[in-house]
């Protein structure tokens, strides 16, 4: 049954159109009103006539009365939407919130984001961001770990939790500060796994996500507190814990330090070059939280990064990736340096396989990688690297 008012305001109705009756609700509408039954699906009644039959009968006294009785209040939908998005717009605009949270609050997306989490629920998306206001109050932090951070500010140390609405928010108001303020939107990978993305802005914001994992290699990196470095020539670890919570100065202003994707790279380096060697880092693939806040580091310490990875699809994406994320420069890693290593390195060639992917530093470059067919580990042009690497 569908009911169709007379007038726009159901509040102050006349009479009411009722649509697709079924013959029982015909039937039953129709013994109520004193009306002779018809096999009609629609019947229009008058609602002071309906009041009076109920009144009448002792029922209610009047339809509003006993449909109330039935169903509870009626209440004007129209009138309760525009109470509900009232509702949304001041909590939006409450003063006390971060400015950065405000910020991310003035944001179409925003919006749909708190609204999802918190199943339109009013009062729900009101502690949503009130949780998140306390805890991005306190960033950006100094190497704290993202339990105790959420113990302290929520009361519950898996409070902030990959998942949880409140670390959500919190992420993404994070994310928008950084684009707004620094212009960090290359800086997240989508082809990192969404947990490896997660640490990293967490990271960026000083907190710590299992901060002993992956920590970054590095060979001969100069800092200007010599007794905190590692033995000259000796490969060495930086924990994201280490970086974030005490790093070392790094003294690389106006130099040049060499980036690989590969270990084993720096393990040749150190072997055949020790303390000759030129300060060089390794991605390890692509690069994860601690390696990704060590270039960050040396970047903002003033150095120049140049870096070389496998010539394969792969390697060319990490390489987009450090390249666009630091302003990297590429080392021995352009379509002249491929050609060269696939014509002398033919005992490790391999099939180039997987989907083609362009190198932004050199149009040529994954061209040629596409003719030619092969891949290139990076330790097979060792030598090559080496001589840079000694200042050869």
């Amino acid at each position: 049954m569908r009911v169709d008012n007379d007038t726009r305001d159901a509040t102050t109705a006349d009479s009411v159109l009722l649509t697709n009756l079924s013959p029982v609700e015909h039937e039953a509408l129709a013994i109520l009103t004193g009306r002779p039954p018809r096999t009609a699906k629609s019947l229009k009644l008058d609602i002071a006539d309906i009041d009076a039959v109920l009144r009448a009968a002792g029922i209610a006294e009047s339809l509003r009365t006993a449909l109330e009785i039935l169903d509870g209040p009626i209440v004007n939908a129209a009138v309760v939407r525009a109470g509900v998005r009232t509702a949304w717009e001041q909590m939006i605009a409450h003063e006390s919130w971060h400015v950065a949270l405000h910020a991310w609050l003035e944001t179409p997306s925003a919006i749909r984001l708190v609204k999802r989490l918190s199943r339109q629920d009013v009062a729900i998306g009101r502690t949503l961001l009130r949780r998140a206001d306390m805890v991005i109050k306190r960033l950006p932090a100094a190497g704290i770990p993202r339990s105790q951070l959420a113990a302290e500010s929520l009361g519950n140390a898996h409070a902030l939790d990959q998942g949880e609405a409140a670390a959500t928010i919190i992420l993404a108001v994070w994310r928008h500060q950084e684009l707004r303020t620094d212009g960090y939107k290359n800086n997240i990978d989508r082809n990192q796994p969404s947990e490896e993305r997660v640490r990293d802005v967490w990271a960026r914001a000083g907190v710590l996500v299992n901060e002993l994992a992956r920590p970054v290699l590095y060979l001969n990196l100069p800092i200007d507190n010599a007794s905190r470095g590692q033995t000259p020539g000796e490969p060495g670890y930086a924990s994201l814990r280490r970086l974030l919570r005490a790093a070392p100065s790094w003294a690389v202003c106006d130099k040049t330090v060499f980036v690989c994707e590969n270990p084993n790279i720096v393990a040749i380096a150190a072997d055949l070059l020790g303390e000759r060697c030129a300060p060089l880092v390794c991605t390890d693939g692509m690069p994860a939280a601690a390696q990704r806040t060590l270039l960050t580091q040396l970047r903002q310490g003033g150095a120049r990064l140049a870096y070389h990875g496998d010539f394969d699809w792969p390697g060319l994406r990490i390489g987009n990736y450090v390249m666009r994320a630091w302003s990297a420069t590429p080392w021995r890693f352009c379509e002249s340096d491929y050609e060269v290593a696939e014509a002398h390195c033919a005992k490790t060639r391999h099939e180039l396989g997987g989907d083609f992917v362009p190198a932004m530093w050199d149009d040529r470059l994954a061209i040629a990688m596409q003719r030619l067919g092969t891949t290139i580990a990076e330790e097979a042009v060792a030598n090559v690297l080496l001589e840079d690497l000694g200042g050869s």
